[in-house]
């Protein structure tokens, strides 16, 4: 659980130096916690046959822990130039460090909203990083593609927005599945947890 994961990835996923490009509906970028992760994990296993999303993904944290861990897929949208550009720098260290890692491993920079959600992504990740407007435009765009390509999904919100839950569970075919919360962290903030959503249709 102590691993030093940026250590044995040679990367660099901290929260310092980082830029925020002001842009109306985006907020600022800020890492998943690694302990997090692992509890998250604990509790919510992925498969080699998986395609996790980031939205969002900022250095590549959640992308690099999931494919290390998991053999995944995985693919980051970033919309900030500035922090993409720093995660395909960490990704070209990474690969070089575990050539083994076949799974694809795609970040693309651009707008959240204006990502063409592929019809193999079945695990999607918010960290809070838009608007809700954006959010629902997405979660939109998400149930239009399970329509076209029928597979189930599963939505992970780590510390969840209030109005993020409530549009999911009373606007769309997501159900809530679990929440997996951090010992000792959340019963100080109820807040810090992970609650996740699934829309079954086959």
């Amino acid at each position: 659980m102590h691993t030093n994961y940026d250590k044995l990835f040679s990367i660099d996923t901290s929260n310092h130096g980082i830029r925020s490009d002001q842009f109306k509906h985006y907020y600022q970028y800020e890492a998943t916690p690694y302990p997090h992760l692992y509890t998250l994990f604990a509790h919510f296993s992925l498969k080699s046959s998986d395609h996790l999303v980031d939205f969002g993904s900022g250095k590549g944290r959640l992308l690099f822990y999931t494919h290390y861990h998991f053999n995944c897929s995985v693919t980051g949208i970033e919309m900030n130039k500035f922090l993409y550009d720093l995660s395909i720098e960490n990704k070209s260290h990474y690969l070089a460090n575990f050539p083994e890692k076949q799974q694809t491993f795609n970040i693309m920079h651009l707008q959240a909203e204006k990502y063409l959600i592929e019809q193999t992504a079945n695990v999607f990740y918010f960290f809070n990083p838009f608007s809700l407007h954006v959010f629902q435009t997405i979660i939109n765009q998400i149930v239009s593609s399970v329509h076209e390509h029928s597979r189930n999904v599963k939505i992970i919100l780590y510390y969840p927005d209030d109005t993020y839950k409530q549009y999911l569970q009373n606007e769309t075919p997501f159900h809530k599945i679990n929440e997996v919360r951090i010992p000792g962290i959340s019963h100080i903030n109820p807040k810090e947890c992970f609650v996740i959503y699934r829309y079954q249709c086959i």
